[in-house]
């Protein structure tokens, strides 16, 4: 189905996959082994494809190390019509952010790779009022999300705006 504010094909997040995303054995295995089985399909099919984006909508973020050198990593995005994407900083609700999310705070310049094509773009932190006007978004990406923040123990989850870079 059509999604109103993306334009692009969506399908609803299965209520099973939030459950699933909720257990103690997901949040165990799943930083593990999901990135890793995403970073290598997503190289098989040059870009066009990652497991987790069976489940929600998933794109391969590039982001600079302080020391320069690249890093991929598959994260959760809610794509909008103006070609700009919201990205969540979960981590999977662990206590600590996650390294591509200092990455960004550090050099904002990334790399988003979607549907086979890299698109460069700038990130910026969303702001507490405008993460929660942005919460649509959020749930869309990441139905999860409330459980994570929780799970994360008072560690606010960065919330990003990657907008196209000309």
């Amino acid at each position: 189905m059509a999604d109103g504010m993306t334009g692009e094909r969506t399908r609803p997040v299965h209520p099973l996959i939030s459950r699933i995303g909720r257990t103690r054995l997901f949040s165990r295995l799943a930083p593990r082994l999901l990135p890793v089985c995403d970073r290598l399909a997503h190289r098989a099919t040059r870009g066009h494809w990652m497991p987790s984006h069976l489940f929600l909508p998933t794109i391969l973020l590039t982001t600079r190390h302080p020391h320069g050198h690249a890093h991929a990593t598959p994260v959760c995005a809610y794509r909008y019509p103006d070609g700009s994407w919201l990205v969540i900083a979960s981590n999977f609700g662990r206590p600590h952010h996650p390294l591509w999310s200092d990455n960004l705070l550090r050099h904002p310049s990334a790399t988003v790779t979607s549907d086979g094509r890299d698109h460069p773009v700038t990130a910026r932190l969303l702001t507490p009022a405008e993460t929660q006007a942005e919460r649509p978004g959020i749930l869309a990406a990441l139905p999860v999300y409330d459980h994570y923040a929780a799970r994360a123990k008072g560690r606010p989850l960065r919330v990003f705006r990657l907008t196209p870079s000309a």
